[in-house]
C-alpha cells in the first residue's frame, strides 16, 4: 500500500532534549523528523507531536519545533504507547474519522514508544508506517530489533524519502520544487 497525503497523518514521538542526548544517530533522527514535518506542513498533512513527561524531559527539540511552527497539536503523555494516552488516542482517531488512516511515525525510542504505538495502531485498523531513518534508540541493536519486530507485525517500515515521494506523487509541481531541497 502506497502512502497518500490525503489519507495520511504524521506522528512525531518524544524527540525531546533530555532523551535525545543518549540516542544513537540522534542528528539523523532530528534531521529526518524535520524533513517529515516540513513536508507534512507543505502538503497539508496533519501533524501531532507527543512529549513524554515534558516537565522532566524537556520539550521537543528546537529544530523540530521550528519546522512544526505550531501547525498541529502537541500532546503531553506519560504512557509509552501513544494509544494509551487518551488525548493522543482521541487525536489520532479524530483524524482517522476524517479519512486519515495512514499514520507516518518518526521519533524515539524505536523499541519502546515507537514500536508500541505502531503495533497498537495496526491492531486498531490503522496503517502504520515507521520511517526507519527518522527513529532511534539508545542502542543500535535495540533500533534494529524494533524494526525487525515491526516488519514481522505487519507495520510498514519505510524511510523519509519514500514518504515524501509517495506524498508528492509526481515531479514538476510547485510542492515538488519546494521539497526537492529536502531530498538533496
Amino acid at each position: 500500500m502506497l502512502l497518500a497525503r490525503d489519507k495520511s497523518q504524521l506522528l512525531i514521538i518524544d524527540v525531546q532534549e533530555k532523551l535525545l542526548g543518549a540516542i544513537s544517530g540522534k542528528d539523523r533522527v532530528v534531521e529526518r523528523c524535520v524533513r517529515l514535518v516540513r513536508a507534512a506542513r507543505l502538503l497539508n498533512v496533519p501533524i501531532t507531536l507527543s512529549e513524554q513527561y515534558p516537565q522532566g524531559l524537556g520539550p521537543t527539540v528546537d529544530p523540530i519545533r521550528k519546522a512544526f511552527a505550531n501547525d498541529g497539536v502537541i500532546v503531553d503523555k506519560v504512557e509509552f504507547s501513544c494509544l494509551k494516552s487518551e488525548p493522543l488516542r482521541e487525536r489520532l482517531h479524530a483524524l482517522r474519522r476524517q479519512g486519515r488512516s495512514q499514520v507516518v511515525i518518526g521519533g524515539i525510542e524505536a523499541h519502546v514508544c515507537v514500536a508500541q504505538t505502531a503495533m497498537g495502531l495496526e491492531a486498531e485498523g490503522f496503517e502504520a508506517f515507521v520511517a526507519a531513518d527518522a527513529v532511534g534508540s539508545r542502542a543500535k541493536v535495540s533500533r534494529k530489533l524494533a524494526l525487525m519486530r515491526l516488519l514481522n507485525s505487519r507495520v510498514d517500515v519505510v524511510d523519509s524519502e519514500m514518504v515524501l515521494f509517495e506524498w508528492l506523487e509526481k515531479a514538476g509541481t510547485p510542492e515538488f520544487k519546494e521539497l526537492q531541497a529536502l531530498i538533496k
